[in-house]
């Protein structure tokens, strides 16, 4: 069973960065497409930003332009480099599979961008 582990997320003021990180217990990234996920509350979970096995990525419009998902596969870690955060960022963010497998979700880590 794959286990998703993620972390890095934390209170930024508008216009600041993070960089979220996600472990898997698993050789994950090398077998599958990965995404990273924000779940807002009164909103369905949504894909932000996804990396094919292959290397080539997608963005929501949202964050086009903003943020960078990245892999390493030899440390079963999958990125999030968020640059120039907005409110509306603000949620919990998961990493999955892309499309998601309902058995890899993890707890998540809250993001709050305010001032």
């Amino acid at each position: 069973q794959v286990q998703l582990v993620e972390s890095g997320g934390g209170l930024v003021q508008p216009g600041g960065s993070l960089r979220l990180s996600c472990v898997a217990s698993g050789s994950i990234g090398s077998i599958y497409a990965m995404g990273w996920y924000r779940q807002v509350p009164g909103k369905q979970r949504e894909l932000v930003a996804r990396m094919g096995r292959g290397g080539n990525t997608g963005y929501a419009d949202s964050v086009k332009g903003r943020f960078t998902i990245s892999r390493d596969n030899a440390k079963n870690t999958v990125y999030l480099q968020m640059n120039s955060l907005k409110p509306e960022d603000t949620g919990v963010y998961y990493c999955n599979t892309a499309p998601a497998l309902g058995a890899f979700w993890g707890q998540g880590t809250q993001v709050t961008v305010s001032s």
